[in-house]
């Protein structure tokens, strides 16, 4: 029992230690690279950013980005529950800290520090994503559109990713409304750019979310089919430290019975499956299929918290 708290305890410790680092990366990210352009982006960072502007850099980002996480939250409190209010506060207390730090200092420059737009934007993008992918991965949350998200989702059959692209898209957009000196046409012809640039960002953002994720879970699933089943068997248990399964099969053509090696591993270790199966039967006949989350012992662990059976609400109004 005490092992086992001291390992959870451990476990916790380093989650929040890689969800503060990922909220650091996208706070360099999205001050160094992205605002000092004044890009406008998806999520609460683009509220902050069109206040921003709107104030001739009056309201910092990092006040309004936290201002709306709050007033966010306790509107959800009711729809999302306690848990997920209090883990988003304080990966919302980090974010507003990191960009409100950096702003500061990257914004004080007078210039950004790359200044080609579209190869800053790619950059600030890629460490945004990179970010929130890692906060993600350790079961953090930033807030923004993700509280929008869970509470359209918990009223209706919309789903949180078409949700989050819709508001993402929205925000972006209103940059065009920005303070602008001069006419409608010079109004489209300086703003419209922008707005591109900002829904190339949020989606580059999106995707490398994604693949932070994929790749974190990413394993690799073989089945085998060979002769010399034992063989390649066993070399796997003792050079690649991994388990195979051993099935029964038939093929239907010949109508003979077969053996069948199905084994997981890290994508990382492919090349050490192919070079044992190689070494022992090089006619084996193989298929390598990528499957994206293997759980148990040797991989990852499955971080999800049951559902209780009454919530705290449900059990107060049965005692009274």
């Amino acid at each position: 029992m005490i092992k086992d708290k001291g390992i959870n305890m451990l476990t916790g410790m380093k989650d929040y230690f890689f969800i503060i680092l990922g909220l650091i990366l996208y706070g360099v990210g999205f001050t160094a690279f992205i605002l000092p352009h004044e890009i406008v982006i998806g999520g609460l960072s683009g509220v902050g950013t069109l206040v921003y502007f709107a104030t001739n850099g009056f309201i910092p980002v990092a006040v309004t980005q936290y201002a709306c996480n709050l007033l966010l939250l306790a509107g959800a409190f009711r729809l999302v529950g306690k848990t997920f209010v209090l883990r988003t506060i304080f990966g919302a207390t980090v974010i507003s800290i990191s960009i409100g730090v950096f702003e500061t200092i990257f914004m004080s420059l007078g210039h950004p520090l790359i200044e080609e737009m579209s190869m800053s934007a790619i950059l600030g993008a890629i460490l945004c994503g990179l970010g929130i992918g890692i906060v993600f991965v350790h079961n953090g949350s930033s807030g923004g559109t993700d509280i929008v998200a869970a509470m359209v989702s918990k009223v209706s059959n919309v789903s949180i990713g078409r949700t989050m692209i819709f508001c993402d898209m929205l925000i972006v957009t209103c940059s065009i409304f920005l303070p602008f000196e001069g006419n409608l046409t010079e109004r489209l012809a300086a703003r419209v750019p922008l707005i591109v640039y900002g829904w190339v960002v949020t989606f580059i953002i999106a995707y490398m979310t994604d693949m932070v994720i994929n790749t974190n879970r990413q394993a690799t699933q073989f089945i085998i089919f060979s002769s010399k089943w034992s063989e390649i068997a066993d070399q796997i248990n003792q050079e690649a430290h991994r388990g195979v399964t051993v099935m029964d099969a038939e093929g239907w053509y010949t109508k003979s019975q077969i053996k069948v090696l199905m084994v997981w591993c890290r994508k990382i270790e492919s090349v050490t499956i192919f070079r044992i199966v190689k070494s022992i039967d090089d006619r084996a006949f193989i298929t390598q299929a990528n499957v994206n989350g293997v759980y148990g012992q040797g991989f990852d662990t499955m971080r999800v918290k049951m559902k209780k059976h009454k919530t705290e609400e449900a059990a107060l109004a049965e005692t009274e």
